[in-house]
């Protein structure tokens, strides 16, 4: 019994994989308004019921695939900012793996294209800053920490830097992928002189 409940379980995981994949896809290919559930079904290769037994509608598979995308892309930014040595170099290695994976078709769409229209303006604000204020703050309490900037910065300087961040990822996903390397230099700039500044005060 244990072995069926185990296949059962694995192939009831299979199934939202690969609506998950297909739903990324199609997402990413289409847009979230031209995409239906009938569309996602059909290229995961399964029925449209299976897509109810996992997610309650269209826009909550595309609120777990979000929460999904997202949370591997910030555990990458923070590795990336852990792995360093020096904080302030943490923070431009945390920025490169961020302006890198803006660039990527499919998180660049899903996160900064798509989520606003899907989620609504609002709630995907409140989404971005779970995931990217969270690390921005504590990166710059890392900073502050090191005495690399001053020790109280108040609240404008993480929003600030926050709106640069989104600011950055909107311009590159409407970028033409081949000119998408040279303009995340033009992005990273505006963080180095933002940080070089602080770093003077």
């Amino acid at each position: 019994m244990a072995e069926v409940k185990s296949r059962r379980g694995e192939y009831t995981e299979a199934t939202r994989r690969a609506l998950l994949d297909a739903a990324a896809r199609l997402f990413t290919e289409r847009g979230f308004a031209r995409t239906s559930l009938d569309d996602v079904a059909a290229a995961a290769r399964v029925t449209k019921g299976a897509i109810y037994h996992h997610f309650p509608s269209k826009t909550g598979l595309f609120e777990v695939l979000f929460d999904e995308v997202e949370e591997q892309e910030n555990d990458r930014a923070r590795a990336a900012f852990v792995a360093a040595a020096d904080p302030a170099l943490g923070v431009l290695a945390a920025l490169d793996q961020f302006l890198l994976a803006c660039s990527e078709p499919e998180y660049g769409a899903l996160v900064f294209r798509e989520a606003p229209l899907a989620l609504g303006w609002d709630a995907w604000r409140r989404c971005e800053e779970k995931y990217s204020y969270a690390l921005l703050s504590d990166m710059l309490t890392a900073l502050a920490d090191a005495g690399r900037i001053p020790a109280h910065v108040g609240e404008a300087l993480p929003s600030i830097a926050f709106g640069m961040l989104g600011a950055a990822g909107q311009l590159l996903i409407r970028t033409p992928p081949e000119d998408r390397e040279r303009v995340r230099g033009e992005c990273r700039l505006p963080f180095v002189a933002l940080l070089a500044g602080l770093s003077s005060t």
